[in-house]
């Protein structure tokens, strides 16, 4: 019986059974079936060469074109994500091969691919250091160049388990039997070029349909790593790489790395003295220099005038909180390993230490609420919630709107935590809007506002917007379809009113609700996800929140959660990278440095720094013993946006002469002429 493909512009072929994703390309066109290296089939990401599983969706990955300096054109960014994946996974094969041509006693264990490149782990006596580098890029090489097919072949489990204990490779093993108990029908290998005679790897795939495609891989560093993440387990080597479809690619991907390391907000926060992360505090804790506060309280500041202009009600809440609310909440202890352990109360730890109780035990007592404590709080909406529950609500009164720059804390591993972009404790400017059903879709849409200010003002114009839908087919969305219908065509409607690129992602939603997440491209290229946007019914559940409508009976509000910068620490790292410490005006910690020539016109040098002040400029004099050359190099390097060097001819004309620090000198301006035009750049938020 013949099967249906359904392409994505909705047309549809009749293929005979047995079909793949290189036949539909092929009832296309010949140039198509050349360049398809993938597919999606109902979404799943597969070898062209896969036979289909019946009536199906097919969406063709094609390998890239390239302009005039060999520099890939893709389709669109999810295009080309796909096609780098199906790439990566097969670079890391090829990596992997290399690498025991060269180290005959490598013992693979896994080897996936990433959004930026691939890994691959493995068990060598010998350390693999970058003087192994280049040797293991020359063989990729050779790999590449006799241009093999990547062969896949299926065994079932019975078989398949029984080649794995001949070939003796226990993580191999041990990677089969968790497939298999997860209800794998087969197990599937993969051989660069033919099945028994050439390289071959247990994986489920996919990959691009031959080793030619891996037009430019380069093996980037290598560290240790544990199996299954367990430290006391076995030690391996995981060796990182990445893989691109031409070398002038993998160039401009060089060239951006080079520029992010230039650009590493750890390293800039420091020099400029915006931040420190000390060992005697804690890792993951930042402590914000006064440079560093100006940043975000100009922030802070920012959103605070549109908050009260959209009508939020600003509250605090305490950094901690019961175990009882987050128990209420599903906080604790379902996601107790992502947070802080809980604070025992101190007449409970006495009367449990009295009684020689185990950890175990404690632990134990607390998830199921027999002894009360308190956490470090991990989210700001239980609190929300509670002051929302302290008062009755009308309908009337709807939609209540609460804001905080609240500090919650997570426990992250020690290897997972990054300057600023991954911490332990940071501040949200999080909200909470508790609305009616009628006013969801408005309300969603005043969130994408906040968001769009936010991004305008910094200039951060190149973003994306993923929206994350439930999956009908899955049982973990909480909640009635017919909410779930209008939170999501809510979201939906909104992310099509912002005019940028977004993609609606089934099954990525929260289980309480649909979400939208922000994603944003900074001027090297790299993706940043930070504000978010999220509609929940299963928390005003939990609370049993309600208000009263228009015909007397009780009603339960939706909540909305919704975050423009999403954590102060990582929208302000992200921030630093993307000026690269050279912020606008308006939010430089220092705006203006006055720089006397010499001592002798320090008295006009003050004039001139009293009428910056006068009218709020942050600005400072440098009355070092420096030559003038000196100063500005100085202020260079802190990047202070304004120079004004003063002298006598200066004193005697009342002007200043301005010195920019990207544009250089700006000659001569009357006093009052350059206070005013900053004032102005100030207050008006210019990028500068």
């Amino acid at each position: 019986m013949p099967l249906t493909v359904t392409l994505p512009d909705g047309s549809t072929q009749s293929h005979p059974q047995g079909a793949t994703a290189h036949t539909v390309a092929a009832a296309i066109g010949e140039g198509l079936a050349k360049a398809a290296i993938g597919a999606r089939v109902n979404g799943d990401l597969v070898d062209v060469n896969l036979p289909l599983p019946g009536d199906c969706t097919v969406a063709l990955v094609t390998a890239p074109r390239q302009n005039k300096k060999g520099i890939s054109k893709w389709r669109d960014e999810a295009h080309e994500a796909d096609a780098l994946m199906l790439l990566r996974h097969s670079a890391a094969h090829v990596m992997a091969e290399a690498i025991e041509r060269l180290f005959p006693d490598t013992l693979l264990a896994y080897g996936p691919a990433l959004s930026t490149g691939f890994y691959y782990d493995l068990s060598l006596d010998t350390p693999i250091s970058t003087t192994d580098f280049e040797r293991i890029e020359d063989e990729i090489q050779k790999i590449a160049a006799e241009d093999r097919p990547f062969t896949r072949y299926a065994l079932e489990p019975v078989a398949g388990m029984a080649r794995l204990m001949a070939e003796d490779n226990k993580y191999k093993i041990d990677n089969a039997q968790k497939a298999i108990a997860k209800g794998a029908a087969e197990l599937s290998w993969y051989a660069t070029g033919e099945q028994d005679k050439n390289w071959e790897d247990l994986c489920q795939g996919p990959h691009v349909p031959r080793t030619g495609l891996l037009g430019a891989v380069k093996v980037m560093s290598v560290a240790s790593s544990h199996w299954h993440g367990d430290v006391t387990s076995d030690r391996f080597q995981r060796v990182y790489g990445t893989a691109f479809f031409t070398p002038a690619d993998l160039d401009v991907h060089l060239e951006n790395l080079e520029q992010a390391k230039a650009r590493d907000h750890r390293v800039i926060g420091r020099s400029l003295g915006l931040f420190e992360i000390d060992e005697m505090v804690g890792q993951g804790l930042v402590l914000w220099k006064p440079k560093g506060a100006v940043v975000r309280d100009q922030l802070q500041k920012f959103i605070s005038e549109h908050l009260e202009r959209q009508g939020y009600s600003q509250v605090f809440t305490p950094h901690i909180g019961k175990l009882d609310l987050y128990r209420t909440s599903g906080h604790f202890p379902y996601y107790a390993d992502s947070q802080y352990p809980p604070l025992v109360e101190r007449d409970h730890l006495k009367k449990l230490s009295d009684e020689g109780c185990s950890c175990a035990e404690l632990t134990a007592s607390m998830s199921d609420g027999t002894i009360e404590g308190y956490m470090l709080k991990p989210m700001n909406c239980p609190h929300h919630i509670r002051i929302f529950a302290s008062d009755k609500h009308s309908y009337r009164d709807l939609p209540v709107r609460l804001a905080e720059f609240g500090t919650v804390y997570r426990w992250e591993q020690s290897g997972e935590l990054g300057g600023m972009t991954r911490v332990r404790g940071f501040t949200q400017d999080d909200a909470h809007l508790f609305v009616t059903p009628e006013q969801l879709a408005a309300e969603v849409l005043g969130c994408i506002e906040l968001v769009k200010i936010v991004f305008k003002t910094l200039g951060m114009n190149d973003y994306r917007v993923r929206v994350g839908l439930r999956d009908p087919d899955s049982s973990k969305f909480v909640g009635e379809a017919s909410d779930w219908d209008a939170a999501e065509n809510a979201c939906i409607a909104a992310a099509e009113s912002l005019d940028v690129p977004f993609s609606k992602e089934p099954g990525e939603a929260a289980f309480y609700g649909p979400k939208i997440d922000f994603v944003v491209k900074d001027v090297i290229g790299r993706e940043w996800q930070l504000g978010t946007v999220q509609v929940d019914y299963q928390l005003p559940q939990r609370f049993d929140l309600s208000y009263t409508g228009s015909d007397n009976a009780e009603h339960r509000p939706i909540m909305i959660h919704r975050a423009p910068f999403g954590s102060m620490e990582r929208f302000i790292g992200c921030l630093i990278e993307h000026f690269n410490g050279s912020f606008p005006l308006w939010l430089s910690p220092e705006q203006v440095r006055v720089l006397p020539i010499s001592d002798k016109f320090n008295d006009y040098a003050t004039t001139v720094l009293d009428a910056l002040k006068d009218q709020g400029l942050r600005c400072s004099m440098d009355t070092s013993s420096n030559r003038v050359n000196g100063k500005i190099k100085v202020a260079q390097e802190d990047k202070v946006p304004y120079m004004l060097v003063v002298g006598g001819k200066d004193a005697d004309a009342g002007t200043v002469s301005v010195r920019h620090r990207t544009d250089g000198d700006r000659g001569a301006v009357p006093l009052a002429d350059f206070v005013a035009a900053a004032v102005k750049e100030r207050d008006e938020r210019e990028l500068g």
